[in-house]
């Protein structure tokens, strides 16, 4: 057989799943030729063919999530050629110790079968982890995967922690009364896989800040002046911009601040890289963080603008909402979260005043950065922010 397997697509992925076929059985393709569009975590990519020749089957359809080394197209041999194809050897029906038959292509059974009066008694199986103690015999099991019910889900009302039929019945009614799950896919998939290792190697803590924007009198992009105040804060404690190494439990503080920005989409969150913040202008970080927008909604998005931050900014306040408590994605120790501005009635120089307050959170890996290097950071992004330019 000649096979095309799913290449490997750099990055470490692992994994693709299928967006667009352009071909189709018996069509005649050319050596380069795209084959099909998959989408990863972090792009859209064009698979072309490895060779000339008829598509004789396809492997998986729209949505399928394909590992890297699986089968993804199959190819006719070539004429005279030896097809490496082999009839399947005729499946065997074993009836409780009674002699087997083969079944044929028409689905009749080829051989003597003999009846058995011997009483099959189903053994417990247990489900889940080794501690759970739920336990199901074969033909519940066999009922929870033909209704496609994930066992571990179902809660036992038999004997002793037993799953039942009726328990199945059950989840399989209330799931249908739900519709079907929606599997998580390329971007989605990675922000949830980015979370839970979040959720497993960092210990998050939070602290909150106003930041009183009395003394602005002209009108403020507000995300350069986070920028231009996070860089203020890694001046005066740099221990925020640095990657925590678990394994060896140390960190390395870095010289240069590569900000990644939490971009909000429709497919899910990027977060893509703008390379040395401190040195830019207001022009260039504004032109770059327009090349990033465009970039990120046709999502071609290059690689190495998605990795390789060294402290992150989330500037969701545009859609609402005060203060945070954002993941922190190892190996970085660091997020600056800033929410919706407001009209506040804040003190200003003795005064009572109306005044623009935006609120800023900060979440660190308390594994490596304390509590005070935190604040300290934090009061230095608020103080620079209250500047009038």
């Amino acid at each position: 057989m000649n096979i095309f397997k799913l290449p490997d697509l750099g990055e470490g992925l692992q994994e693709a799943d299928i967006r667009e076929w352009h071909v189709k059985v018996g069509d005649t393709v050319a050596v380069d030729q795209p084959l099909l569009a998959v989408e990863t975590a972090k792009a859209v990519v064009e698979v072309p063919s490895p060779q000339a020749g008829v598509i004789k089957k396809l492997y998986g359809a729209v949505g399928d999530t394909m590992d890297v080394g699986k089968p993804l197209v199959e190819f006719e041999a070539a004429a005279g050629s030896e097809s490496a194809d082999a009839a399947p050897a005729a499946p065997v029906v074993d009836h409780g110790g009674a002699r087997s038959g083969a079944i044929t292509d028409t689905g009749t059974v080829v051989g003597a079968m003999q009846a058995s009066n011997e009483v099959v008694t189903e053994k417990l199986t247990s489900v889940g982890s080794a501690g759970g103690g739920l336990k199901v015999i074969p033909a519940v099991r066999a009922l929870a995967h033909r209704l496609n019910v994930d066992l571990t889900i179902v809660t036992p009302t038999g004997p002793d922690n037993m799953i039942t039929a009726a328990d199945v019945q059950r989840v399989h009614k209330v799931l249908a009364d739900v519709g079907p799950i929606e599997k998580l896919k390329g971007p989605r998939k990675a922000m949830a896989r980015a979370m839970s290792q979040a959720r497993d190697e960092v210990m998050p803590t939070t602290v909150t800040e106003d930041a009183i924007l009395h003394a602005w009198t002209s009108p403020q992009d507000l995300t350069i002046r986070l920028i231009r105040a996070l860089v203020a804060g890694v001046k005066a404690q740099p221990a925020l911009n640095a990657w925590y190494d678990q394994a060896e439990i140390g960190r390395r503080l870095l010289e240069k601040i590569h900000l990644g920005v939490a971009v909000d989409t429709p497919e899910g969150l990027f977060v893509a890289v703008l390379q040395d913040v401190a040195s830019r202008t207001p022009e260039s970080l504004r032109a770059g963080l327009q090349n990033m927008k465009e970039a990120v909604k046709s999502r071609n998005v290059p690689a190495e603008e998605l990795r390789g931050y060294t402290i992150t900014l989330s500037n969701f306040g545009r859609f609402g909402g005060k203060y945070a408590t954002p993941a922190i994605l190892p190996p970085t120790v660091a997020i600056v979260a800033a929410g919706s501005i407001r009209d506040a009635v804040v003190p200003v120089k003795g005064q009572i005043v109306i005044a623009k307050v935006v609120p800023l959170s900060v979440t660190f890996d308390h594994r490596c950065v304390t509590g005070g290097e935190a604040t300290q950071f934090l009061a230095a992004m608020a103080a620079d922010l209250e500047k009038a330019d």
